[in-house]
């Protein structure tokens, strides 16, 4: 328990990071500033059982992940946990091992909406709700609208689920863009942090052989 008496929040924002980029670290901000975190691991994925493509060595998305987060020092934990696991990488064992590192703590496990509805294809996820808080992160539209999250539309809801929201500005930034341009050797310099940027063009990653 932290000094006021409420159990800590641990926030847990996973993803390839291949590469990370900026909507990445804008999100790692939100989640700073609106869900009273007193810690934000940020967990590059090891052997992602559901990405269809080869990822980017485990080693240049971790390097990429320490630079790309390198300013928002003091509260973000830049965790290798599954980068370092052998088989697949499940979020419901990263779970585990975080409870039992910080019993007292309340996690929190960050996602965008897509990911949100599609929680019933991850391993365990009823159990994960059982875990952790999950906090949805809602980007605005460029209609000036935004798109939600029902979590009444999951099927076979666990009772007890907690959801809460996370508002994110309108950002149109993906990682599979980023690698087409960066294969095509066109500029990324406003798309990722510039420590990542030149981490890409130095190892010549995303390159077309």
């Amino acid at each position: 328990m932290s000094s006021s008496g409420k159990a800590p929040r641990i926030g847990v924002f996973g993803g390839a990071f291949d590469p990370p980029h900026n909507a990445h670290v804008a999100l790692a901000e939100a989640a700073l500033a609106q869900l009273d975190l007193a810690e934000l691991h940020v967990i590059p994925t090891g052997q992602a059982w559901h990405k269809s493509r080869p990822l980017t060595s485990k080693e240049d998305r971790l390097a990429m992940t320490r630079l790309a987060f390198g300013d928002l020092q003091g509260k973000v934990v830049i965790d290798s946990r599954e980068v370092l696991r052998d088989g697949p990488t499940y979020t419901l064992d990263t779970l585990h091992e975080l409870q039992k590192e910080q019993p007292g703590a309340q996690l929190v496990l960050i996602m965008g909406a897509d990911q949100a509805s599609a929680l019933p294809t991850w391993h365990g996820w009823q159990a994960i709700l059982g875990i952790a808080i999950v906090s949805v992160a809602y980007r605005a539209l460029s209609t000036g609208g935004i798109a939600r999250f029902d979590p009444k539309m999951l099927p076979s809801l666990p009772a007890g689920a907690r959801f809460e929201a996370l508002e994110l500005p309108a950002m149109d930034t993906s990682a599979t863009e980023i690698r087409r341009r960066a294969a095509l050797g066109v500029d990324i310099s406003s798309l990722v942090p510039p420590t990542v940027a030149r981490y890409i063009d130095q190892h010549h990653l995303y390159r077309s052989a």
